[in-house]
């Protein structure tokens, strides 16, 4: 017997004949009557006599209607897995994020997964983009949310993006009142820097331009969350990537355009060889719709 002769069978068990079977499947009595004949003859046995113009299962039909019930919430069992995996409540997502997307903009992101998958498990770390790569192809991590990300033969690139650049100092800083900074401006002051010889601080010199040159950079830091820690303790002022300062996550620093066209790419990034979940999907669609509601402009 093929599963649809075991789901007519065993309509017809439940409902106590052909016309209720036909309703249950939603099918032709016809239709029913003649799956159950022909199942009878692949068989060899008659499953159902007419008594008094009732169909009564016959011994044979009472005992294999037990093991087709038994198999038969197996194959509900698999329908309802099925089901949640396609429309999940929970599950677990691991990311890896360079330092500018933690304080916001990954951190919302995942408030907005967990409206869709309430019971959801997250795990989120803070790594350097070469241990970020590694992590993605030894998947250690899920999903990655790179600054400056590397090209790798074994990662795809789900969403790419470009990031300016923001001037951050303390509130009552002078430049604070400016409504855009240049790299002119910069001169003279205690600058928060990164070091020369990384991908991030290569791109600040070119962002600072010509006067990258006569800057004094008193403080240097490895990331961007890091120099907007140190402006807003009072230590200087600072040039970072407008993903550090998305959103409400330093409320005690002024933030001001800074003039350059040096841009920094972004990337989500997966494993080559490892399908997204419908979790890992639903994720990079919802930094996809942060990214745009929080960086327009």
């Amino acid at each position: 017997m093929n599963l649809r002769q075991m789901e007519v069978f065993r309509a017809v068990m439940l409902a106590g004949g052909v016309s209720g079977a036909a309703e249950l499947l939603h099918v032709s009595q016809p239709a029913v009557s003649k799956l159950l004949a022909q199942c009878a003859r692949q068989l060899g046995f008659p499953l159902f006599a007419r008594v008094k113009g009732r169909l009564v299962p016959t011994p044979e039909a009472q005992e294999l209607h037990a093991e087709i019930d038994a198999l038969w919430r197996g194959v509900q069992r698999v329908h309802d897995v099925s089901k949640s995996l396609a429309s999940p409540r929970g599950g677990t997502l691991s990311l890896g994020v360079s330092a500018s997307f933690a304080p916001y903009l990954v951190p919302r992101a995942l408030a907005l997964l967990a409206e869709q998958f309430p019971d959801l498990q997250t795990r989120m770390e803070i790594l350097v983009t070469p241990i970020l790569i590694e992590a993605l192809q030894t998947r250690a991590i899920d999903i990655g949310v790179a600054l400056l990300p590397i090209e790798h033969p074994n990662l795809v690139r789900v969403q790419s993006h470009e990031c300016g650049f923001a001037f951050v100092a303390p509130p009552r800083h002078k430049l604070a009142k400016k409504r855009i900074v240049t790299p002119a401006d910069l001169a003279d002051q205690r600058v928060i820097g990164s070091p020369p010889d990384t991908p991030y601080g290569q791109a600040l010199l070119r962002a600072y331009g010509k006067e990258g040159a006569s800057l004094k950079v008193h403080f240097q830091v490895r990331s961007a969350t890091s120099a907007c820690w140190q402006a807003q303790a009072g230590g200087g002022v600072a040039v970072v990537d407008r993903a550090a300062v998305a959103g409400p996550a330093f409320t005690r620093l002024a933030v001001r355009p800074f003039q350059t066209r040096e841009r920094l790419p972004l990337a989500v990034l997966r494993n080559r060889f490892r399908p997204p979940s419908v979790v890992q999907e639903a994720f990079c669609e919802a930094f996809d719709a942060v990214w745009k509601q929080e960086m327009r402009g």
